[in-house]
């Protein structure tokens, strides 16, 4: 780890704007206030909260209105969870955007992320200023945002670390708070003076009355080996089992796969505890400054934010999808496919999926999460998944299920395929609905087009593939004692799944 850190510290000697801006995005958060649409196996960063574009999508671009003031890293730098992968690699592809997409066997919050990231770009010989943003963040204004970002880069370039204060709007108590000092320097920088916990509403509007404290965004800018000393001077285990895990990492299609037994045994912390709360120390290696930030920034928590980001009828109503709204007065409703009433309903939230409906008083969507735990406890599939479960060859809509039997819908995008797999304790039926399969059963492979059919016994070794130019769909039906995803034995994978 020294050697590392110290050869970019010797070597860069930078000079206002030389250095380059990396975007690094940090994809690890689960988001499980916004339930029944956030799942454990597809968060909120993955979903169209506020409009057709997923979060991730829209931090993925969110640095291009800067490359008029200084030079932006063409490529994005992603931390995220092995389970959210293909869906990352997939929506940054649709954005036109490519990477390096830093695979976590397990979530170490956000310090051990980022340290992930710096020794990323210290591996490829560049000492760049990192963007650090979380992935399910909102921002109004990019335009004030890339502002920002420009001047706290003036900064970082100089071996500050600066982080975005959101100036704030209200007496907030669902936020953390930066306390702010004097002024730094020539610009918009302020010191940072300490973090402050989430208050209650009194504190909350002292805070806001003093004007010495802003909101915490959680953003980062600073230079890769500026965090890479700082990690190791206040938190070396975190640095070690880092940088064993990164040594151990290896390159899986688009994606840089780290030890699993090495990052297991780093400690789980956050950027701020880790590292940022401790910058006032007398013995410091880096200064620590805030710079104002005032660009419409959410971090959309819970259904309640949405509402309020959301435009609204003349008595408050929000409707997304197919809903309808009589005698209603601020009220969210929100279908994924069923029409929604709301007749007479008063600061109510009303979410609907095809597997879950969430029903909640606005006050109290903070208890959604309580929810999600006890579906955990209960073992239910819908704290972790959708019907609908998107893979790197398409996706799969379980639309019935009894007793021996499940129905599920499958699309396959064109030149993809599904690995060579058996089941010990289903049999397979398929009927292809639209497109062209190529379907491997046993030793024979054959063609199937619209309205044919085969079957698949249990324990036969087979692959369905789409040789075609357009999707191909086709309804599945299972029979067995046990219809579990995980009763699959892989031969053979494109995608590298064992």
């Amino acid at each position: 780890m020294n050697s590392t850190v110290s050869s970019h510290q010797d070597s860069a000697s930078p000079t206002q704007g030389s250095l380059p801006l990396q975007a690094v995005i940090l994809a690890g958060g689960s988001g499980t206030r916004l339930w029944p649409l956030s799942r454990e196996h597809f968060p909120k960063q993955l979903i169209g909260l506020l409009s057709e574009e997923s979060l991730l999508q829209s931090t993925a671009r969110r640095l291009d209105a800067v490359h008029a003031t200084r030079p932006v890293a063409e490529e994005v730098l992603v931390v995220c969870g092995e389970d959210h992968r293909f869906t990352t690699a997939e929506q940054l592809r649709r954005v036109g955007r490519s990477g390096v997409i830093i695979l976590e066997p397990a979530g170490r919050n956000t310090a051990p992320a980022l340290t992930l990231a710096a020794l990323a770009l210290a591996e490829g010989g560049k000492d760049a200023i990192m963007v650090a943003m979380p992935a399910d963040h909102v921002i109004g204004d990019v335009a004030a945002f890339a502002d920002a970002v420009a001047k706290a880069a003036e900064y970082a370039a100089t071996g500050q670390v600066v982080t975005m204060g959101i100036v704030p709007t209200r007496p907030e108590t669902g936020y953390g708070y930066i306390k702010v000092g004097e002024a730094v320097g020539e610009g918009s920088g302020h010191r940072l003076q300490r973090f402050v916990e989430k208050p209650d509403l009194s504190l909350a509007e002292s805070y806001m009355q003093s004007g010495e404290f802003w909101w915490n965004s959680g953003i980062f800018v600073l230079r890769a080996s500026v965090w890479l000393t700082l990690v190791e001077h206040y938190r070396p285990l975190i640095a070690e089992a880092s940088q064993r895990a990164f040594a151990a990492s290896v390159t899986d299609q688009d994606f840089l796969r780290v030890g699993k037994p090495e990052f297991m045994a780093c400690p789980s912390e956050s950027i701020d505890f880790a590292v940022m709360e401790h910058l006032g120390d007398a013995d410091s290696p880096a200064e620590a400054v805030v710079i104002p930030l005032r660009a419409g920034w959410s971090d959309v928590g819970s259904w309640d934010a949405i509402w309020d980001l959301l435009p609204k009828d003349n008595e408050g109503n929000v409707a997304r999808g197919r809903a309808m709204f009589d005698g209603a007065v601020n009220t969210f409703a929100h279908s994924e496919g069923r029409l929604i009433a709301c007749v007479g309903t008063e600061n109510l939230v009303v979410v609907e999926t095809p597997d879950a409906i969430l029903v909640a008083k606005t006050s109290e969507v903070q208890r959604v999460k309580n929810i999600v735990a006890r579906i955990k406890a209960e073992k239910g599939t819908e704290a972790g998944y959708h019907r609908k479960v998107y893979r790197p060859w398409g996706y799969y809509d379980s639309i019935d299920s009894g007793r021996g039997f499940q129905v599920k819908r499958i699309v396959v995008n064109p030149g993809a395929r599904l690995s060579l797999q058996m089941h010990h304790h289903r049999a397979e039926h398929w009927i292809v609905v639209s497109g062209t399969a190529l379907v491997t059963r046993g030793d024979e492979t054959f063609l199937l087009s619209e309205n044919e059919s085969t079957y698949i016994p249990l324990g036969q070794k087979h692959r369905l593939e789409n040789p075609g130019k357009v999707p191909l769909a086709m309804i599945e039906v299972q029979s067995g004692s046990y219809l579990g995803e995980d009763d699959i034995v892989r031969f053979d994978d494109t995608y590298g799944r064992s």
